[in-house]
């Protein structure tokens, strides 16, 4: 028994640094989660985009501790709640890229809404990256099923997680100050839109 638990903890350490990569390139590549930060960040600013950039981070790693704990055995139990969560989960991001794409600059009316925490958080289980993300992390990083481990890779994750979403909508906030025009804003919520759009095309 001992043996096994130091062989696990052992394990635990090899896997941090390939783990750790992982976080990172998919946290920070782009995806729905960044798309929108950036769309927030160019809208209403990086104060106005906290919650929604904390209510990612809370929302992903509450996701792959349930992945961990026996989420994939119920897909693979019951596959169509799997194939309806698709569904969901393409219908939601069509709306959420007609949302975006249609905002417009405070003046005109229909001014961009930034996500709540809890919006957020939840908009994790219709998100088919973080879904990737989380069953890779899971089935990659805890071979085991150590509880340990499972901990370390959603801590992994937060912590990676923060500073990939504070970039993106930084680099939204600063692309702000170049849209000075009512028809910049309107040009650049359509492209966000249509890249929102494009990350649909895989589930189709």
């Amino acid at each position: 028994m001992y043996l096994t638990l130091i062989e696990n903890i052992v394990m635990d350490y090899t896997l941090f640094g390939p783990l750790l990569a992982f976080a990172f390139v998919s946290t920070f590549s782009p995806g729905p989660n960044n798309i929108m930060l950036m769309t927030s960040g160019a809208n209403v600013g990086f104060l106005r985009t906290i919650p929604h950039m904390l209510g990612i981070t809370f929302g992903f790693s509450i996701m792959v501790l349930l992945v961990g704990v026996g989420l994939t055995e119920l897909f693979q139990r019951y596959p169509l709640i799997q194939q309806g969560l698709q569904i969901l989960c393409t219908l939601y991001l069509v709306y959420l890229a007609a949302k975006i794409a249609l905002s417009r600059p405070s003046k005109e009316g229909q001014e961009y809404q930034p996500m709540s925490f809890v919006a957020a958080a939840l908009f994790q289980w219709v998100n088919p990256k973080g879904w990737s993300m989380a069953l890779t992390a899971v089935s990659v990083f805890n071979p085991h099923a150590s509880w340990l481990q499972l901990g370390l890779i959603a801590l992994v994750f937060a912590l990676v997680n923060l500073p990939s979403v504070s970039v993106w909508t930084a680099a939204g906030k600063q692309l702000s100050y170049w849209m000075n025009h009512p028809n910049y804003v309107r040009w650049f919520n359509g492209a966000m839109g249509g890249l929102l759009l494009l990350s649909v095309l895989p589930m189709l």
